[in-house]
């Protein structure tokens, strides 16, 4: 029996560097969410993240997942400067990310914005979504719901291309055997967060999953650490895990976390899904486990 272990970690919001916010780029919503980051930094810590990242290396993880909100007003200085804190953690093969709301604030289209991050996005050279790697026993389905939204809006999209390539994609025989993990930004399950926060055609995306079937669903943008479900095929359920923020301070706000996902293979097909929980808690000094407990056995 062999153990494969996936971190997943969420909403770094990374601090603004030097020139990330011109005053010759002012778009109404990144003016917005800037001066919104003037209470987010109070809440979101460099040296919080630091400590979560070092964490998670100690743990030595087969496979980093991190989903989404990397940045905060998604300028180039900002998307480039994510791309450098991602070099920093080690291969990109070893980490997929999938981009957030706050990365897709303003700016040129998709293509365009995220091709500075593509060797982390998947195993391809295309910012086109999903992407697919497989890792070990795992299948990652890649996901991007970042859109540009009007002001006071964090919606998610996955769009009907998107929705048709995972169709596809969770039909392929090449991944049938495989532990499938869906990555996304947006949770996909009703009342997750408010209306103005949701996934537009999360919907459509849970009557794939239903038709199609997964084993796990994994998402952040909450900034809560969340236990949920979809349908999957013949009355089963899938299983949806998100994070807090991973630089967020304790005190009104739900406190820096990730989650060790660890798939055991055992004998006769089966497999058994654990989830290892670390973070801060609130009155006590640095990362500590918080939890541990085990999804239901899903068989291949």
């Amino acid at each position: 029996m062999s153990i494969y272990r996936i971190a997943h970690l969420s909403d770094p919001h990374l601090p603004p560097p030097p020139g990330a916010f011109g005053w010759k780029d002012v778009f109404t919503k990144r003016l917005l969410s800037r001066i919104a980051w003037r209470r987010k930094r109070k809440v979101h810590r460099p040296e919080i993240l630091a400590a979560l990242v070092a964490d998670v290396r100690a743990a030595a993880p087969d496979h980093v997942v991190i989903s989404g909100d990397l940045t905060n007003f998604a300028s180039r200085t900002e998307i480039a400067a994510a791309r450098t804190w991602l070099e920093s953690l080690g291969k990109p093969a070893d980490f997929t990310v999938s981009p957030g709301n706050h990365d897709a604030l303003a700016g040129p289209d998709e293509d365009e914005r995220f091709a500075v991050w593509t060797p982390w996005l998947g195993d391809t050279d295309e910012t086109r979504f999903p992407q697919v790697r497989v890792r070990g026993p795992v299948a990652i389905f890649n996901l991007c719901s970042a859109v540009r939204t009007a002001p006071h809006l964090a919606t998610g999209r996955l769009g009907e291309q998107q929705l048709q390539r995972l169709d596809a994609l969770l039909a392929d025989p090449a991944y049938a055997g495989l532990f499938r993990l869906i990555v996304l930004h947006h949770p996909p399950h009703k009342g997750a967060v408010s209306k103005r926060k949701a996934l537009e055609d999360q919907e459509a995306l849970r009557a794939i999953l239903a038709r199609r079937g997964a084993d796990l669903v994994l998402h952040g943008h909450a900034h809560e650490s969340l236990v949920g479900s979809v349908p999957g095929p013949q009355g089963s359920v899938i299983p949806v895990l998100g994070v807090p923020s991973a630089s967020a301070r304790p005190g009104g706000h739900s406190p820096a976390r990730w989650h060790t996902i660890e798939i055991e293979d055992r004998p006769e097909g089966e497999r058994q899904v654990r989830i290892v929980a670390r973070g801060l808690e609130p009155g006590r000094e640095g990362m500590m486990e918080l939890g541990r407990y085990r999804l239901a056995d899903v068989t291949s």
